[in-house]
């Protein structure tokens, strides 16, 4: 018998396994898949009820105010990056995203811990955001979580690799998504920006030395953000200086 205090105290002074991000190795849920699932889903719905129909909801006044219209996002609707990550083109787009991530999210999200996933998540979507933007045209709307599981993509991939695991399932799935984007109205580049991304990032973690790892893994993080800040700043430099040619071309694209 021993008292919970004992318990408490003899529990403080063990040394927890961890993963090779540096992670307390758990065996918890995954709360942020949960959570990013249970906020796409929503805001899915709210389109849904606004524009009364699932497969059209991109008429929903939600979607038009948040999805990534590169015209409007370099005029200073930054929030669209960002927000573009939550809606979807229908219930096929939504499914089919969140599927990938319930089995993709908590893999990584159990190697990596809570903050490590939650910073790859969202930086793998904003990193499909910043190439589809520096890279696409004005008429692209941009919309879904590809390119956040994309990157959580290339974080297992990273992470199988570090653990000496086959990795060719998730290269054929990678790919076969990739090349089917050549066929249909799928953001090629901003799967691969978030792929990138989510991949880079990940090996940067796992490989950060023990000794300041957290201060290496920070440094990293850093660095994704002015990198892809730079692209924002600079495609938002390139259209503001031609600013008539592409707003023609944008109706042109209606």
């Amino acid at each position: 018998m021993q008292c919970v205090d004992c318990v408490n105290e003899g529990a403080r002074t063990v040394r927890h396994a961890r993963t090779s991000a540096g992670a307390v190795v758990s065996n918890g849920r995954p709360i942020i898949t949960q959570v990013m699932i249970a906020l796409n889903v929503l805001a899915y719905v709210v389109t849904v009820f606004q524009s009364g129909s699932p497969m059209n909801n991109q008429r929903a006044g939600l979607f038009t105010a948040t999805s990534m219209i590169p015209e409007l996002t370099a005029n200073g609707e930054w929030w669209r990056i960002l927000t573009s990550g939550f809606m979807h083109f229908g219930l096929i787009h939504l499914a089919l995203n969140m599927a990938a991530l319930f089995v993709v999210g908590p893999v990584v999200e159990q190697e990596l811990g809570k903050l490590r996933y939650s910073a790859v998540y969202f930086l793998s979507l904003l990193g499909g955001s910043a190439a589809a933007f520096y890279f696409g045209t004005v008429c692209q709307q941009l919309a879904g979580a590809s390119g956040a599981v994309f990157g959580l993509m290339g974080a297992l991939l990273i992470v199988f690799k570090r653990q000496k695991r086959d990795i060719s399932t998730i290269v054929v799935i990678v790919g076969i998504n990739l090349v089917s984007n050549l066929f249909t109205n799928a953001s090629l580049l901003g799967h691969l920006g978030g792929f990138v991304i989510g991949g880079l990032l990940t090996l940067a973690m796992v490989k950060a030395p023990q000794k300041n790892r957290n201060l290496y893994q920070i440094g990293a993080v850093a660095v994704a953000l002015l990198l892809l800040g730079g692209m924002f700043a600079l495609r938002a430099a390139e259209l503001d200086t031609a600013a008539e040619l592409v707003l023609e071309y944008a109706r042109t694209c209606r």
